[in-house]
Parts: C-alpha cells; sequence; structure tokens
C-alpha cells in the first residue's frame, strides 16, 4: 500500500484543507491521474496518483491536514478500467466513519430513517445554506480588510481610445494564431503600455517595507484571474524583458493553468505590479484593490462605441476607462495621473512598442 501525502504547497504554508476527493473510495487511477484537491491559503491543487490503483480513504474531505499527512492509500494494481470519478453530491453521502456510501446504501439508509420519524407539524422559514469560508477565501477577506487599514488608497481614472488596437486586432488575429498558436488578445497591448509607464514612474512599482521604500528593478506583472475558488493572480516574471509575442504566450499559459487548477505558489508570488480586467464580465467603471505589498493596481474595462470630439468632428470610437489606484503614502497625485496619461499616450500609438522590439 502507497501512502498519498499532502506535498510541500509553498515555504509558508504548513497545513492545507482536503477540500474533495476527486475519485471514489475503492475506485481505480491510473498513474498522474488526480485523486484528491487540497486548498491552501493561497490556492487550489490537485494532487495526482504516483502510481496506478485503487484508493482508499484515510482522511475526511474538510480536514485541516499537515504538510506530509497522509490522505489515501492507493494499492498498486495495473487493472484496464476507467477511474471512478466522482459524483454528484445529492447521489452520495459520507458515513459516521468517515467512508462514502454508495448511492444504493445511502438511499435505503435514507429511507429507514424516514421511516422512524413521527409526523411533525409544518414550520414555515426561510431556506439557508451554511458552509465555512474556504482557506482561499479567507485570505481574500484578510487581505481586502488590511488595505482599507494599512495603505492610503486612491484611484484615478482616465479614458483611452482604442481604434488603432482594435484595428491591429482585427486585422492580425487569425495571422497571429496561426503563427504562434496562441489568440491575439488586448492584455499584452495593455501590459507593454504599463511597463513604460512603470519605467517611466518607479514609485508606482515600489512598496513600503517599514520605514523604507523598496523600489524593484523589474516589472513582475501579475494579472488577475477569476476561477471557481477565487480570485488569483499569477506573475509575469521579468515581463520588461518579454517581447509581445512571449507575453501573449505567457498569458495564455496562465489562464490554462488557472482554468486546470495547476498554478503553483511560485507562479503567484513575486508580483511588483497587477492588472485585472472587469471588462470580461461586463463592468463599465470600478475601483481596483491594491495587492499588498504592491501600491499600485491597474483596472481595465469593457470597451464601448462612444461619440469623441476629433478634429472638430463628432465620430463614433471604441473606447476603454483606466483606473489606476495606488497607495497614496508613496505616490502622488500628480504621478498617478501622469502614469495613466503615459499609458494612455502608448495605446493610443501602440506602434510605439510594437515596431521598438
Amino acid at each position: 500500500m502507497i501512502d498519498v501525502v499532502v506535498p510541500s504547497v509553498g515555504e509558508s504554508i504548513t497545513e492545507v484543507t482536503l477540500s474533495k476527493y476527486i475519485v471514489l473510495e475503492g475506485g481505480y487511477v491510473k498513474k498522474d491521474d488526480p485523486i484528491f484537491e487540497l486548498e491552501s491559503e493561497k490556492a487550489s491543487i490537485e494532487v495526482t496518483a504516483p502510481e496506478s490503483g485503487i484508493v482508499s480513504y484515510m482522511a475526511k474531505e474538510g480536514a485541516i491536514l499537515k504538510v506530509g499527512a497522509t490522505v489515501c492509500g492507493l494499492e498498486k494494481s495495473e487493472r484496464k478500467e476507467e477511474p471512478l470519478k466522482e459524483i454528484k453530491k445529492e447521489e452520495r453521502e459520507i458515513g459516521a466513519s468517515g467512508i462514502r456510501k454508495s448511492p444504493e446504501v445511502f438511499l435505503e439508509s435514507l429511507t429507514k430513517e424516514e421511516e422512524k420519524k413521527e409526523p411533525e407539524a409544518k414550520v414555515i422559514a426561510s431556506e439557508q445554506k451554511r458552509e465555512p469560508l474556504s482557506k482561499l477565501r479567507k485570505t481574500i477577506a484578510k487581505r481586502l480588510v488590511q488595505v482599507k487599514n494599512e495603505t492610503a488608497m486612491l484611484t484615478t481614472f482616465n479614458e483611452v481610445d482604442l481604434f488603432e488596437i482594435v484595428a491591429i486586432r482585427n486585422r492580425e488575429k487569425d495571422e497571429f494564431f496561426k503563427k504562434h498558436g496562441v489568440k491575439l488578445t488586448y492584455l499584452p497591448f495593455f501590459i507593454k503600455a504599463a511597463i513604460s509607464a512603470l519605467k517611466e514612474f518607479p514609485d508606482v512599482n515600489a512598496f513600503i517595507d517599514g520605514d523604507d521604500i523598496v523600489y524593484n528593478a523589474n516589472q513582475h506583472i501579475g494579472i488577475a484571474v477569476s476561477t471557481d475558488s477565487g480570485l488569483v493572480v499569477p506573475v509575469i516574471k521579468n515581463a520588461d524583458k518579454l517581447s509581445f509575442i512571449d507575453l501573449s504566450k505567457a498569458i495564455n499559459d496562465f489562464a490554462l493553468k488557472a482554468r486546470e487548477r495547476k498554478l503553483s505558489i511560485n507562479d503567484m508570488s513575486g508580483g511588483t505590479f497587477t492588472i485585472t480586467n472587469g471588462g470580461v464580465f461586463g463592468s463599465m467603471l470600478s475601483t481596483p484593490i491594491l495587492n499588498p505589498p504592491q501600491s499600485g493596481i491597474l483596472g481595465m474595462h469593457n470597451i464601448v462605441d462612444r461619440p469623441v470630439a476629433l478634429n472638430g468632428s463628432i465620430v463614433i470610437r471604441p473606447v476603454m476607462y483606466l483606473a489606476l489606484s495606488y497607495d497614496h503614502r508613496i505616490v502622488d497625485g500628480k504621478e498617478s495621473v501622469s502614469f495613466l496619461v503615459h499609458m494612455k499616450q502608448m495605446l493610443e500609438n501602440p506602434y510605439k512598442f510594437l515596431f521598438s522590439e
């Protein structure tokens, strides 16, 4: 019997929550198939089978486990069958022993329990569902309160005419995908413009440590991604040294890893500046919240055709509202406004950075 244990998920993390089993008790898994999911303060991860075999539960779902603790056993077997995947919640239940009952046994026991019950008076009450906060959600909540209490956060706004970028994307997207294997999105344009602005205004790329201001030499750009478990922020390391194409590939890789819950702690650490895009959900304007200890976060929003005065005429242009939230303890109002103006100029003239590589 092989013990499948809680792996190390980061230097600062000593315990995790067994959020769910992916394979049923007694189910067969092949080597490298996922067996269970763990949730830490920073991310959710799937643990895979080291060998092919039969799964035996040793810990209950919801249990808090130390790194190195045994979660389940694996009896080595080369049976040629598909793994017994997780079934719907209403079709299963865990007994007092912690071992999952089959749907048939559970339904039979439920019927017997119902027969024993005496008729009760009907009580009309509102229905409620209670479930504990996940470690990831707790961490998000803690950080939101931390930002409110420990920073002097302000937000400045500007609008950007994206006519040139929309035209480039519409013209080049098919060829770009065919040549590089990833979609041409708007995000790498904004990352490039943000990097240029961060170099011009280094305070936005800095953070406070005690009585010191720490200036980052490189731009490590976090990109906020919404998942079923909550918001995660993978970080593109040394983004200032990547080409437009390499940035596009990095964004695509992180999006896939986030959807498959394969982001590591290292993937989400070390960011110096964050970009979040509420526009994918239809947001017109919002105030993004700082990702501590960073001093700046850029909020992108949806692109909407709006009437714009251009050379004395009213024309319809694709416009996005940008928001920069910043820590006023480091960044002055003039700097924050100038930062967004710099980005606006870059985005409205994208050929400056497209042909400077």
